[in-house]
């Protein structure tokens, strides 16, 4: 199965990461080069020449940059201000939101370890889980991914709820405009993954990342295992901190894996598991 995949090493503030599986002794930890990816202008009027940058960059590694994708600065912002509010409160406080049943609320320090054949212990970085919502009448409201969010408590952090929910609707609405993208570079109708069972009532979570920055590859210590991701597509926000790597052949004998730089503006874009399924393989 082809595929590429990343890993993060350092300290990170960030709305999504992402990783996949490595061998021991394959891969090359002394990385000092940057990675080239292709920069998707979603502003582009010529939507079909967009879709062909795309299709290249989704043959070549799965990873890209968007810019022009219409999130504000000042949501932007808020969303990396109020993400850092949380961290920085008291572990007992983050505690009262812990990740419940329904994937929602706080993940702690070391609570996943994705490559367990290279990494002695979890990943060094704490998360927070806020997924879609649907009315309390739907059919699915008290199913997994679509029941409600957990919050912190509003009057520790005011404004947090709100905030999360505006940026999360943003994000949305730039994973629909390159789903479109995906579509025409597929020969397909522009609208095919809008349909009800796909992005119509999607499985959608924001995910916020903080980064611990200890990182020593050679003790088997990560920011985030070696791993990838199993959706369709995920959107990375960073805080402009280097620290993600990806490796473009997961498959190759001696893994390369290169950083990628932050563009100011820009959103890293990657494929997920499902999004290569749906390509029957073509995309990577």
């Amino acid at each position: 199965m082809k595929g590429s995949n990343a890993k993060d090493i350092s300290v990170n503030y960030s709305n999504k990461e992402m990783s996949e599986m490595r061998t021991k002794n394959q891969v090359e930890d002394s990385i000092i080069q940057e990675s080239l990816l292709t920069c998707i202008d979603l502003g582009n009027s010529d939507v079909h020449q967009s879709a062909l940058l795309l299709k290249k960059a989704c043959l070549d590694s799965g990873f890209f940059y968007v810019i022009n994708h219409g999130i504000s600065k000042k949501v932007m912002e808020k969303a990396f201000e109020q993400s850092q509010k949380f961290f920085a409160l008291p572990l007992e406080e983050k505690m009262k939101v812990l990740k419940n049943e329904k994937h929602r609320g706080y993940t702690p320090l070391y609570d996943q370890i994705p490559d367990p054949e290279n990494q002695i212990q979890g990943d060094h970085k704490e998360g927070y889980y806020i997924g879609s919502e649907v009315p309390r009448d739907d059919p699915q409201w008290d199913r997994p991914f679509y029941g409600p969010n957990t919050w912190p408590n509003p009057d520790v952090l005011p404004g947090w709820r709100e905030t999360m929910e505006e940026y999360h609707q943003e994000a949305l609405r730039v994973c629909k405009a390159i789903a479109k993208l995906l579509a025409l570079s597929l020969n397909l109708d522009a609208d095919y993954f809008d349909s009800p069972e796909m992005l119509g009532k999607p499985i959608s979570t924001l995910r916020l990342l903080h980064y611990e920055g200890k990182s020593d590859p050679s003790k088997g210590i990560y920011g985030t295992g070696a791993h990838s991701d199993y959706g369709m597509i995920t959107l990375l926000a960073t805080d402009g901190v280097m620290g993600l790597q990806i490796c473009k052949d997961r498959n190759a004998k001696i893994q390369k894996w290169e950083y990628v730089p932050s563009i100011k503006g820009a959103i890293v874009v990657n494929l997920g598991d499902m999004m290569e399924r749906w390509s029957n393989g073509l995309f990577r």
